[in-house]
């Protein structure tokens, strides 16, 4: 298939969940199909990721908007200036004429087979008419997002600008839903959620995956001292409160039972309130090389999350390297496993205080959560993953993929 693949923001370094599950897909699915990627980005102009992501993904086309960066007063005066838009302001930042151009130029006279709006942020610079089979990829349900970030944030500024965005984000996101031709979720629950905005928009459910070479079981954690390990994008609301609740709901009553704990705080960009959390036994590193090696040190990986949507790659990335986890619902939100088989699920903090305690207290214990996280993983590589996506787009470019439908690995697993 030719494939027209549009992306707001640059696609490398590879290190957001986003960014993770789109490169992987589309480096899996460049093997056997013709892939144009349309990555547009703003801030200052980067000739460097120009060239990488033209060596990464030969055929990639780069656009240069001269958008204003990411920093809080620059995007603080932005959403000020779009107030009155009826789009929310994560949408409309990521509108551009030229990209608009450029897309409606590529979706006309078939020069591709089908086109992929990478999450909703793109969809503004879609035409409301599409000649070409286009599918918008969800990678979370947006409005659900923001009212989870609205119900759980105690500034009530950002409690506001929050609500704000939710009430516009519900309107604009039903409304996304019928104008493209098929939509891929990834997870029933984002599906059925999305059925309850449009309950005539045909919806298939490609899973999320890992990377089962990069992420390779490691050895049997050791537990001296405690290591507690999450990772992720650490300027992003959502881990933010995570790690936050995490430090100080649930962490002191493990410190009381292991005094030598240590928690891990492992992810790119810091935000100040993160850097704050940082004590003797609570580290804040940054971006680092590698995460698989912070991954491979750690007794227990938690997922403390209140606010999410999508799916945690984070899950199936410590899971690939046979690590215990203990997670929140949401956390673990909208992938196939099991409390007491594949990791440990509490939505409390004295639950989930007692469960990492645990694990920590237990090897034996440990160990079973341990052998039993890759055997999970391994059913989700990316490679198998990225067929499966193929085979939608497959389906949306001939016309024939069915409406409303969930569709996902579960039925390929092995016994």
């Amino acid at each position: 298939m030719r494939i027209l693949w549009v992306k707001a923001g640059k696609l490398l370094p590879v290190d957001t969940g986003g960014k993770i599950r789109s490169y992987n897909i589309l480096r899996h699915l460049a093997h056997n199909h013709e892939i144009t990627l349309l990555s547009y980005y703003g801030g200052a102009r980067d000739t460097t990721y120009e060239g990488e992501i033209q060596r990464e993904l030969p055929g990639a086309q780069t656009i240069y908007t001269a958008a204003l960066d990411g920093s809080f007063v620059a995007q603080s005066l932005a959403y000020l200036g779009r107030l009155s838009d009826s789009a929310p302001f994560a949408v409309s930042k990521f509108t551009h004429p030229e990209v608009q151009r450029v897309v409606a130029w590529g979706l006309k006279e078939n020069r591709f087979d089908v086109a992929v709006c990478d999450f909703l942020s793109a969809s503004q610079n879609f035409l409301e008419h599409l000649a070409t089979p286009t599918v918008l990829f969800q990678h979370n349900v947006e409005s659900a997002l923001w009212q989870r970030m609205a119900s759980t944030e105690s500034n009530p500024v950002k409690r506001l600008a929050y609500q704000m965005e939710a009430r516009k984000m519900s309107r604009y996101e039903g409304q996304a839903l019928s104008r493209f031709h098929h939509i891929i979720a990834v997870s029933e629950h984002d599906r059925q959620q999305m059925l309850v905005m449009d309950p005539n928009c045909g919806i298939t459910v490609v899973p999320t995956g890992v990377d089962t070479q990069k992420y390779g079981v490691a050895p049997p954690a050791l537990a001296n001292p405690p290591r507690i390990v999450f990772t992720g994008s650490m300027d992003w609301e959502p881990n933010i409160d995570a790690v936050t609740y995490f430090c100080q709901n649930i962490f002191p009553a493990v410190l009381a039972e292991f005094p030598s704990a240590v928690f891990q705080i492992v992810g790119r960009h810091p935000h100040s309130r993160v850097k704050e959390l940082a004590s003797a036994s609570v580290e804040v590193t940054g971006t680092v090389p590698s995460v698989g090696e912070y991954l491979r040190a750690a007794t227990v990986v938690v997922v403390p999350l209140r606010i999410g949507g999508g799916t945690r790659l984070k899950i199936f990335e410590a899971m690939a390297m046979g690590k215990a986890l203990v997670s929140t619902s949401i956390g673990a939100e909208g992938l196939d496993v099991t409390s007491g088989r594949d990791l440990i699920l509490a939505d409390d903090a004295a639950t989930l205080a007692q469960a990492i305690t645990l694990l920590l207290r237990d090897s034996a214990v440990r160990r079973r959560y341990e052998e039993a996280a890759p055997k999970l993983a391994g059913q989700y590589d990316w490679s198998k993953i990225a067929e499966r996506f193929a085979q939608v787009l497959q389906e949306v470019s001939r016309g024939t993929a069915p409406s409303g439908r969930s569709s996902d690995l579960r039925t390929a697993r092995e016994p």
